[in-house]
């Protein structure tokens, strides 16, 4: 349990500087915060939302500079079922995603490689990392095909959703990937809950088959999960699956912020020289 209710406002992010940032062409806007190697959080559906924001302030506080790019619905919000249904609906049906496609990568991944690239050369360092979550849980693996990124974390991995068991990402691309993982001795760290229905076993079963021992799954069981998430986690998500945001139990001993930790240990050991 988290022996508080956690407030229902809206998080006004203004201790976050926003950078409207083209890159090939196109104009996002991207919330930076901190100092030392860049890593790139980016946003669950339905958007950058107060837990969200909590993540990359704690990475932040780690020593990182956190680049929270802003991909879909609207920045801060507390996630209600209506609004995030919404969002996700215009989302499912956007040219910059591949929701439905098992396969393929979402076109706005290459965006995200530039990105990853501009956050090198703006805060330097060894490299870049990356965190993904649900709709975008797989970026961060396709993002590997930038130079600059080395720390790959996939959290609850979510597309296809229309295949439990597939990858959202193009074959040569994922060929791409294993061939850098396996030169540059890197991993990809995943997580999820046990029994997820959106980010499932067999797709974790897929992504250890096509990376090998490159891939580092994390299953938490169901019960680690905070019992009372937001209205869009508890009507529209229906059970346990984001697993460093609106699930994750803050309280020394929860195994989910052991994965807190071990994500920013990771980010750590990759980033800092």
């Amino acid at each position: 349990m988290t022996g508080r209710r956690e407030s229902m406002a809206d998080d006004a992010l203004d201790d976050f500087e926003r950078r409207s940032t083209t890159l090939r062409g196109d104009t996002k806007v991207v919330y930076v915060a901190g100092s030392g190697p860049a890593v790139i959080v980016m946003a669950e559906m339905p958007g950058i939302s107060p837990h969200v924001a909590r993540f990359s302030r704690w990475v932040r506080d780690a020593g990182f500079t956190v680049y929270m790019p802003s991909l879909f619905g609207r920045d801060g919000a507390y996630p209600r079922a209506e609004e995030g249904t919404a969002v996700l609906q215009r989302a499912c049906v956007s040219a910059e995603f591949r929701a439905l496609a098992a396969g393929e990568s979402s076109p706005v991944t290459r965006w995200l490689r530039a990105l990853a690239g501009l956050a090198h050369e703006q805060c330097g360092g060894p490299g870049v990392g990356a965190i993904g979550m649900c709709f975008t849980g797989n970026f961060a693996l396709t993002m590997m095909l930038e130079p600059a990124m080395l720390a790959p974390v996939l959290c609850q991995p979510s597309l296809p959703l229309n295949d439990p068991g597939g990858l959202e990402i193009a074959a040569d691309e994922l060929a791409s990937v294993r061939s850098r993982l396996e030169r540059d001795d890197l991993t990809v760290l995943g997580y999820r809950f046990d029994g997820d229905r959106f980010c499932t076993a067999q797709r974790f079963a897929a992504y250890a088959e096509a990376l090998g021992d490159r891939f580092v799954a994390r299953v938490l069981p169901a019960a680690a999960a905070n019992p009372d998430p937001p209205p869009f986690f508890a009507r529209v998500v229906g059970g346990p699956h984001s697993v460093v945001t609106a699930h994750l139990i803050d309280a020394a001993g929860e195994p989910t912020l052991a994965a807190r930790d071990e994500i920013l240990s990771f980010f750590a050991r990759r980033l800092v020289p």
